[in-house]
């Protein structure tokens, strides 16, 4: 470009698009936020998830979804719609001040909400049966005695909003709830063919709020560039609805899509439709795709320049990577949350767990201790791939220095640390670092349990204000583990954890069924380990999820070594990951899956303990092969 016409200014504008949490900002804009500023790139975000919520679950909005189902005949109402129905003038009522609730903004309505006479209670409020009455005639009373008095009422008030939800389901948008948002129309879906349709179909009453909330950002912030950080497939429907409308009504704004569920499933990208929405398609860590595609924006460096981006040419698909390095991971800046209505989140408590709430309950600042995972073994996991096999670091100085800055940006104190794996080296170097500046922060993320987690070294976390700790014990065999290749033991899993909660510190453990070549006599014996680990205190929580082999993992690109054969993936020019497979131990996973779910929330709520883990099963199963004390016995061998 000739040097008396200088490069266009460009404003960037970063979207997260719905859904994805309610209680705090996914952290993708907040990172490309600090990292364009510190480039001295003008740039802004927005969370048009939180902004859809608020503005369907307002009076307005209501007055909107009742008018969807005085359309709905009436044999098409749900349970949910019925109850909304019928308490339609209460739930207008209420909404308002509920909200404002959940936000922090009034916390004297508690009082009227732990009632029970306040709220109008649909369907779900049904889930309260479950729990044992203590005698009063509370169902809630084992969980929060006569105190508790915010967490009953959040509570209540979450099942409030999840009845909305399904009323949202099943009278206006199908696809809709407050996580995995049409996700069926992305995840691992070869063909765009569904999601086409869908952005091809009138529009309902989410896809217009999303549409007039979208060109009210465009209004706000004038961007010439936006990006859509999609992190799941639940984000991807939404992501292409905004993209979608800026192209109709502003065609000149640059769209660009990138994020986790790109990284993962769009690797192979050939699907020309998906630039009908957006410009540019990245791929991996965004620093420096970003970096190399504003510079083309600006005239400063040609097309075939770009860094891991898709584009088309002439109807046709075409991938440009030029080699060049990443930012460091220390030089990528401090993420920011300016621009974010961090007053508006929701604090919702969907489980009485105290570890689990944590997902969902309190606006935490996430952050990342390093990137990718310093053990980048583990069979089951997407190692090949840059999130997970580029590890970098920074100093404790550095990470503590981003941590006082966005203390007073947020005047927050709560930290979420969102690493696949965080190293202990380096939690070990922050956490001294913390308690030597006297930090008074809350934190709490993902670790691997392995023996480097001394009591003492938990007690220096739990010093520098760890309060809770999640962690993979998959499935909770020797044998698998070995095999998964991930590098720890059932005993040595009993001594780390049973030393973060000596500590004081709250522990999750992520487990899994269906491995390759698990049988029914793995998965008993994995429930048992299971069921000790909650009685002798080592864990509070736990999730068992269904074992899915992805193309980048060990097990999907050499299934051989795992004794199963990959079924053939479909043709399609979109998504890849999930793979199919065949295990010839022909064992019913999903029959086994139910019966695991169901004892380890019971687990979580303290319930069935001292039950024979066959009971939680409706069908026969092998007796358990493991030592009723075998974790006990675990706990008393030194480390």
């Amino acid at each position: 470009m000739p040097a008396d016409h200088p490069a266009p200014p460009l404003r960037v504008l970063s979207v997260i698009p719905p859904m994805t949490q309610l209680n705090t900002p996914y952290p993708s804009t907040a990172y490309l936020t600090g990292f364009l500023r510190s480039r001295g790139v003008d740039a802004v975000q927005e969370d048009l998830a939180l902004a859809l919520v608020l503005r369907l679950l307002s009076p307005d909005g209501l007055r909107a979804v009742a008018a969807c189902v005085e359309a709905l005949p009436r044999k098409k109402h749900s349970p949910a719609v019925q109850a909304f129905a019928a308490q339609q003038a209460r739930y207008l009522a209420t909404i308002g001040p509920v909200i404002a609730f959940l936000q922090g903004r009034d916390a004297t309505l508690a009082h009227r909400i732990a009632g029970r006479h306040y709220l109008p209670e649909g369907p779900r409020f049904e889930s309260l049966d479950v729990y044992v009455d203590d005698g009063s005639g509370d169902p809630l009373g084992w969980a929060f005695g006569s105190l508790g008095l915010q967490d009953r009422a959040r509570h209540l008030a979450t099942l409030y909003l999840n009845d909305l939800a399904d009323v949202l389901r099943d009278a206006v948008d199908p696809r809709f709830e407050f996580v995995r948002y049409a996700e069926s129309l992305a995840g691992s879906q070869p063909t765009f063919d569904p999601l086409a349709d869908a952005l091809a179909a009138p529009p309902n009453l989410v896809d217009d709020t999303l549409q007039a909330l979208t060109l009210e950002a465009v209004a706000r912030h004038g961007p010439t560039v936006v990006l859509l950080s999609v992190p799941f497939p639940g984000a991807v429907y939404a992501a292409f609805r905004i993209a979608q409308t800026l192209k109709a009504r502003h065609p000149q704004i640059t769209t660009v899509l990138g994020g986790g569920f790109v990284n993962t499933e769009l690797r192979e990208l050939a699907e020309p439709r998906v630039f009908d929405h957006f410009d540019y398609v990245t791929l991996d860590a965004g620093e420096r795709p970003l970096l190399s595609l504003l510079e083309h924006l600006q005239g400063r460096r040609g097309r075939q320049r770009l860094v891991r981006t898709f584009v088309r040419e002439a109807g046709t698909v075409r991938y440009i990577n030029m080699a060049e390095p990443d930012v460091a991971f220390a030089e990528v800046g401090t993420p920011t949350w300016d621009g974010l209505p961090l007053d508006k989140y929701l604090s919702l408590l969907d489980m009485l767990n105290p570890m689990h709430r944590l997902w969902s309950d309190g606006r935490w600042n996430k952050l990342t201790v390093a990137h990718g995972c310093y053990w980048k073994k583990c069979s089951f996991c997407d190692v090949s791939l840059d999130y997970i096999s580029r590890y970098e670091g920074a100093s404790a100085t550095v990470l503590a220095d981003r941590i006082d800055a966005i203390v007073r940006e947020t005047g927050q104190t709560g930290f979420h640390f969102v690493d696949e794996a965080a190293p202990p080296k380096a939690l070990k170097a922050l956490a001294t670092e913390l308690v030597a500046r006297g930090t008074g922060i809350s934190w709490w993320g993902n670790i691997r349990f392995e023996k480097t987690f001394s009591p003492e070294l938990c007690q220096l976390l739990a010093d520098s204000g760890c309060i809770a700790i999640s962690g993979g014990l998959e499935v909770a065999s020797d044998r698998l583990l070995t095999l998964m290749k991930k590098g720890v033991s059932v005993d040595q899993v009993a001594r780390v954890t049973r030393a973060f909660s000596d500590a004081g510190i709250l522990v999750h453990a992520y487990l899994m069924y269906g491995f390759p070549t698990q049988t029914v006599q793995d998965t008993v014996d994995a429930l048992e380990y299971v069921r000790q680990l909650f009685e002798n205190g080592c864990i509070q929580s736990g999730f068992f999820h269904r074992f899915a082999c992805t193309v980048h993992s060990p097990v999907g690109q050499n299934p051989e070594d795992y004794g199963v054969t990959l079924q053939p993936l479909p043709p399609g020019a979109f998504a890849k990951n999930d793979i199919a497979f065949h295990d010839p131990t022909g064992v019913d996973h999903d029959a086994l899956g139910g019966a695991l779910k169901k004892a380890i929330y019971n687990y979580m709520h303290g319930i069935g303990l001292e039950e024979d883990v066959r009971s939680w099963f409706p069908f026969k199963v092998p007796k358990t092969t493991v030592a009723r004390n075998r974790i006990e016995r675990a706990l008393r061998q030194p480390a």
